[in-house]
């Protein structure tokens, strides 16, 4: 047993994923298990019921792959993702992994329905300027635009339309990493906090629209 002391978090947790990468496989994971969940999974547990209050109660994703698809056959993420949702497909997220602390918003795995809403909300030129002017904001101060893209305009809609970068989104969130100055977990409860606070016009832009979604299913 090692007598150096362990990193605090988010540090330990970013070494475990290091490590990780060169052995991930079962019989790693099974010995080094109880240092996932010490290093990653319980911090994140207290951080997101820490933040709870705010914004809402959180989902810890598996840490398991999916491996009924793609070539890649290794079992375990590469991360351990954190996900508030506001509404169906969109809310808020955080992520701990080999680079360390990273958190975003936005929406993801949006159903056909909302799909659509988004794109209508994008045309019309109030709220599509307004989307324009908040991912702009972002942009500027470090968040990277993310997302699933179609090569082409979707069904129904031209490719000369002015905002047809943003028609193509299949989805669309914002991301940004966390430097090293967060050390422990009071300072990750601050700094996710204030990250997310700052793309709260996102996060509401998109719950707005998948509202009007879940109004008109419930009316119907």
């Amino acid at each position: 047993m090692s007598l150096t002391p362990e990193p605090p978090f988010p540090e330990a947790g970013a070494l475990f994923y290091q490590e990780l990468t060169l052995h991930n496989e079962r019989p790693w994971w099974r010995e080094n298990k109880d240092r996932w969940e010490r290093t990653v999974r319980e911090p994140l547990e207290r951080i997101m019921a820490a933040l709870a209050p705010e914004f809402g109660e959180a989902k810890l994703f598996r840490p398991y792959r999916d491996l009924r698809y793609g070539k890649d056959k290794t079992p375990y993420k590469m991360h351990q993702g954190a996900y508030v949702e506001t509404m169906p497909a969109a809310g808020w997220y955080a992520e701990l992994g080999v680079g360390g602390l990273s958190c975003g918003g936005g929406f993801y795995n949006a159903r056909p329905r909302e799909l659509a809403a988004y794109r209508k909300a994008v045309t019309n030129a109030a709220r599509g300027h307004e989307l324009e002017v908040i991912l702009e904001g972002l942009t500027a101060d470090g968040w990277e635009v993310r997302g699933d893209t179609l090569l082409t305009a979707p069904r129904g809609y031209e490719q000369s339309h002015p905002r047809i970068a943003l028609l193509r989104h299949t989805n669309l969130s914002v991301r940004r990493a966390i430097g090293p100055e967060v050390t422990g977990e009071d300072s990750a409860i601050e700094r996710i906090a204030a990250d997310w606070r700052e793309i709260e016009p996102l996060v509401a832009w998109v719950s707005d629209e998948f509202e009007k979604v879940a109004r008109t299913e419930e009316s119907a």
